[in-house]
């Protein structure tokens, strides 16, 4: 069965700092017209770091559209043409004072494929030295540590709810059992 849909047009409804809306209009499997709505993004990196007590970094900040402060792992969106290791190894260090000697590559979420086009590149961090923090002059973060298997129940029980967090622990806790 065919399931590829065909752009027959497209239009930015809406430019921002960070993302770009259109709408387009598609040509469906069955020959019918559909409409879509697309947020574009340029991507963004999650990082599970990991201490030497076998703690998980995280931060809390608010989330504005939740309205509510979230607990998640540090992460940040990628510059026009930063490899994603680049990003990833920047971040760290601002949210939350870390560089890793040892990186593993966790792979890539798709969060919201119906109408978000980023994509996530998930890293594990080892190995870490601290240093200073250099949060981005809006983002107000609290740091804190958390034992891994701690952060796993909490992916488990609902407490952490932020997917790219729960994806990166659990991935990254399957990883080091194996």
């Amino acid at each position: 069965m065919e399931l590829t849909e065909k752009t027959i047009d497209s239009r930015e409804i809406f430019k921002g700092r960070i993302i770009r809306v259109r709408l387009d209009t598609v040509r469906l499997p069955n020959g019918k017209e559909g409409i879509r709505e697309v947020v574009e993004h340029p991507g963004g990196v999650a990082i599970l770091a990991i201490d030497s007590e076998e703690r998980v970094l995280l931060v809390r900040q608010y989330r504005y559209p939740f309205e509510r402060v979230m607990t998640e792992v540090p992460a940040g969106k990628r510059e026009p043409g930063e490899p994603p290791f680049i990003t990833a190894q920047r971040e760290l260090q601002e949210e939350v004072g870390a560089t890793a000697d040892t990186w593993t590559e966790l792979g890539t979420l798709i969060p919201s494929p119906g109408c978000y086009g980023e994509t996530l590149y998930l890293y594990m961090a080892q190995d870490l030295h601290f240093g200073a923090t250099h949060p981005d002059e809006d983002e107000f973060l609290e740091p804190l540590r958390v034992p891994l298997d701690e952060a796993v129940r909490q992916c488990m029980d609902g407490t952490l709810t932020d997917a790219k967090t729960v994806a990166a622990i659990l991935k990254g806790k399957i990883l080091r059992e194996q």
